[in-house]
């Protein structure tokens, strides 16, 4: 038996873990520049708050209906996902982390009451972390999908499904009649992995509920759709076809970008940012045990300004040994930028990519460097000649241990000098304070 848990809301919920004042208000959180609403409150849906609506469109409702806003803190939002990863593997010998609000347990070999165990789950998390989940349970991971959407639909809309199955529900241990009143009670694009052009095509077939999906042809659905939506339909028939990957293999590629707060025009604005994502990304690359063998560098002009000059520049560029070395990987895309960067153009967005990603100790010699302790030309340094990872460690424990940035390479300070406000860093004027990783931002408690 699988369960799949999920956070309500869970950008919002953890604004309100730390803020009182916002629950039981419509609340909204806005995506980088503070553009878009990316997560919103039960409240904030039914005022008819659309996701990735852009926020100047809603904000005539913070007069009108106490709409609440603030800026995305992901900072806090990972930390209090850790936190809630860490308190659900305790309960299960599996655990795969889907998203930042979801992850798949695996109970097999568990006995007791299952509804049980996943109703103390849900205390516990909300008890120790503070968030709110509903639990899915089922044979089958897409069955276990389907249930979280009975358990969270029976909680905020009274009727739509019976009571009793609220917060934590169990396709696994329903007859097959009371199963088959869930399924057509569902509607098809529901479903987990049914999109919306599959939705569209299926109900052109006259498939709109889930009973109707389970009760079509395999092999007409795999031959009008796909073998992918085919393993839908037999897992929610209680086959299996995808398995718990509590070791999910390492990214192929990494990308760390963003859109500035404000146009920058000089080359050293952007060889700062592009700095401090290459240091994200190096960052990320070690956590994942890779080494990279080339990096892209990339900054453009907005094409959403039409009276602006446009320029978009783009490069690879390889490395002699693959690195996970901030030093030799923020270098390579510094002098990337000055290369490529050309005056008069108003930037908007830069970021960077570490690609043709090793295993760390897959022991590949690459070329040699027979000439000097750094390679290629003194414009383009693609090789450090040393090895640095126990620096890299150094600087990786220095920077969990007491926040980010604490310790970081110089040249992500050419412009700002050590402040923490960029000039070109994204609008975030509603952010709230980063509660559980900051110790200057923690909240104080006054007796």
């Amino acid at each position: 038996m699988l369960a799949l848990v999920d956070a309500n809301n869970m950008y919002c919920a953890c604004e309100r873990v730390f803020d009182p004042r916002l629950r039981n208000r419509p609340l909204v959180v806005l995506s980088a520049n503070d553009g878009a609403v990316v997560a919103r409150s039960e409240e904030a849906k039914a005022l008819g708050v659309q996701m990735a609506q852009p926020w100047f469109q809603v904000r005539h409702l913070e007069k009108t209906k106490g709409l609440l806003a603030v800026s995305a803190n992901f900072e806090l939002y990972t930390d209090m996902s850790s936190r809630m990863m860490a308190v659900e593997a305790r309960f299960a010998p599996r655990q795969e982390i889907y998203s930042i609000d979801e992850s798949f347990l695996d109970f097999e070999g568990v006995r007791g009451d299952l509804v049980a165990i996943g109703q103390d789950l849900r205390e516990t998390v909300l008890r120790e972390v503070g968030l709110a989940t509903c639990v899915g349970l089922g044979p089958t991971k897409t069955l276990a999908k389907l249930a979280n959407h009975v358990a969270k639909s029976a909680e905020r809309k009274p009727g739509s499904y019976p009571a009793h199955l609220a917060r934590v529900c169990n396709v696994g241990e329903m007859s097959r009649g009371d199963l088959e009143l869930i399924f057509s009670a569902t509607e098809v694009g529901e479903v987990w992995g049914i999109g919306k052009r599959t939705t569209a095509k299926l109900n052109d077939a006259g498939v709109r509920t889930v009973l109707d999906f389970v009760r079509a042809d395999a092999a007409a659905i795999r031959k009008s759709l796909s073998v992918v939506v085919e393993k839908t339909l037999l897992e929610l028939r209680g086959t299996a076809c995808l398995s718990i990957d509590d070791s999910p293999a390492p990214n192929k590629q990494i990308l760390v970008s963003r859109s500035f707060g404000k146009s920058i025009t000089s080359a050293d604005e952007i060889v700062e940012a592009v700095s401090e994502f290459a240091s994200r990304a190096a960052e990320k690359l070690r956590n994942q045990g890779s080494v990279a063998g080339a990096i892209s560098v990339f900054f453009s002009t907005s094409p959403f300004r039409k009276n602006d000059r446009q320029h978009e520049a783009n490069a690879t560029f390889p490395l002699i040994r693959p690195s996970a070395d901030s030093t030799l990987l923020v270098g390579t895309a510094m002098e990337g930028v000055r290369r490529l960067y050309r005056s008069g153009f108003n930037y908007a967005k830069a970021g960077v990519m570490l690609v043709d990603l090793q295993e760390a100790d897959a022991g590949q010699q690459g070329e040699l460097d027979l000439f000097s302790s750094v390679s290629g030309t003194a414009e383009m340094p693609r090789s450090t000649g040393r090895d640095r990872s126990k620096l890299m460690d150094a600087m990786d424990t220095l920077n969990q241990r007491f926040g980010r940035d604490s310790v970081r390479i110089g040249s992500a300070t050419l412009v700002s000098g050590g402040s923490e406000t960029r000039s070109w860093a994204a609008k975030r004027e509603r952010r709230t304070p980063r509660y559980t990783t900051r110790w200057d931002e923690m909240p104080m408690v006054l007796a």
